[in-house]
C-alpha cells in the first residue's frame, strides 16, 4: 500500500509514519502542506520520496493507493471527498468531519466512489477495545457509563479556532462518545450539555448527560484547559452493571499506560494489561486489510455518521454553534 499525507501534522509522525516502519508493504510515498517548505523539511525528516506542491497534486498522484488526511477538523470532508473523487481511499483524522452533515457527505462519497473510508478512531483496533467489549457484556444489565478526556492545549492550537472547528468534546469528547458507544452497543439520546466557554466561543470544558433506550445513563466530560493533564490519567472509562463494573484507564492509546479493573458477574475480577504494539499499528493493519477488500470496517461510515450525530446534538444542547 501506497500511501501519501495530507498534511504534515505531527499527528502523521504516530499514526502513518512510525507505524509504517513496522507494517510489511507500507510505503508512505509522498506528502503536501500548506507551506510547500515545511513539506520538504518534513520528507526529508522522515524519508518520503515525493514532495507535492499542494494537496490537489497530492491527492492527483496516481501512484498512491490511499491518502492519510491530517488537516484541522473543517477541512476533513472537502479534502476526503475530493481524495476519493480522484480515485484515493481515505483515512482520516477523528473527528472525521466537523460536523454529522459533512458525514454523511462523505460516506455518501465513499459508497459512489467504492473507496475505503476510515475513520481514525485507532483505539477500537487495539486488543484493549476488544477486551473491554467481551467484559462489558459480563458484568450483568449496564445502568451507567462514563467516559472522561482532559487535556492542556495551547491557546494557538488549532482546537482554539472556530473556523477549524475546534473544540475540547469534538477533539476530545469524540473519543468518549465513541467509547461509550462501542460498549453500549446502542445510540444515546443527548438529555443536557453544559459548557465553559474560552475565546471565539470555543468550548473549553463540556459535559454531556446521555441516556439509551436500553436504561443506561452516561456522561462524558472533557476539558482541555486542564494544566495537570498526562495520559495515561486523563483518559478513563467507567461502566456500572447491575453485576459487577469495570473500569479502564486510558483505553484510547494504551500503548503510554493503560490498566483494566472488573468485578464480573460470576463473582471472578480481573485486574490486567493487554498487549503490545502501538494502537497505530494496529489500525494501519486493518486498514490495509480493508483495502484489499476482507472484513468489514470497524470505524467506517455509518459509525462515524452516528458518531458525529452525538456530538452536533451537544453542542445544541450546550447552546453552542455546531463546528463547520
Amino acid at each position: 500500500m501506497r500511501i501519501g499525507l495530507v498534511g504534515a501534522a505531527d499527528i502523521a509522525i504516530k499514526a502513518i509514519i512510525e507505524p509504517a516502519m513496522i507494517v510489511d508493504d507500507v510505503d508512505v510515498a509522498a506528502v503536501a502542506a500548506r507551506d510547500p517548505l515545511r513539506a520538504g523539511r518534513f520528507a526529508s525528516e522522515h524519508s518520503i520520496a515525493t514532495v507535492h506542491a499542494d494537496y490537489e497534486a497530492l491527492i492527483g498522484d496516481d501512484s498512491l493507493d490511499a491518502v492519510y488526511i491530517a488537516l484541522p477538523n473543517s477541512l476533513h470532508a472537502e479534502w476526503s471527498i475530493a481524495a476519493m473523487e480522484r480515485g484515493r481511499h481515505v483515512l482520516c483524522e477523528k473527528p472525521l468531519a466537523a460536523n454529522a452533515a459533512q458525514a454523511v457527505q462523505m460516506v455518501e462519497t465513499a459508497r459512489r466512489t467504492h473507496r475505503v473510508l476510515l475513520e481514525a478512531f485507532h483505539w477500537r483496533y487495539h486488543p484493549v477495545a476488544a477486551r473491554l467489549i467481551d467484559l462489558s457484556q459480563r458484568i450483568g444489565h449496564l445502568t451507567h457509563a462514563s467516559a472522561y478526556f482532559n487535556a492542556c492545549a495551547s491557546l494557538d492550537d488549532v482546537a482554539y479556532r472556530l473556523n477549524l472547528g475546534g473544540g475540547s468534546f469534538i477533539d476530545l469528547g469524540c473519543y468518549c462518545v465513541h467509547q461509550i458507544r462501542a460498549l453500549a452497543r446502542e445510540e444515546p439520546h443527548v438529555v443536557r450539555a453544559a459548557a465553559t466557554e474560552g475565546p471565539d466561543g470555543i468550548d473549553v470544558t463540556m459535559e454531556a448527560v446521555l441516556s439509551f433506550s436500553s436504561g443506561l445513563d452516561a456522561v462524558a466530560r472533557t476539558s482541555m484547559v486542564d494544566k495537570g493533564a498526562t495520559l495515561p490519567q486523563s483518559m478513563g472509562l467507567h461502566l456500572q452493571g447491575t453485576d459487577g463494573s469495570l473500569d479502564a484507564l486510558n483505553p484510547m492509546a494504551p500503548q503510554l499506560g493503560h490498566r483494566i479493573v472488573a468485578k464480573l458477574a460470576d463473582g471472578s475480577a480481573v485486574d490486567e494489561v493487554l498487549g503490545s504494539g502501538t494502537s497505530y499499528e494496529y489500525q494501519l493493519r486493518a486498514f490495509q486489510t480493508y483495502l484489499e477488500g476482507e472484513g468489514v470496517p470497524l470505524t467506517g461510515g455509518r459509525d462515524a455518521v452516528a458518531n458525529m450525530t452525538v456530538i452536533d446534538a451537544v453542542y445544541r444542547s450546550a447552546g453552542l454553534p455546531l463546528r463547520r
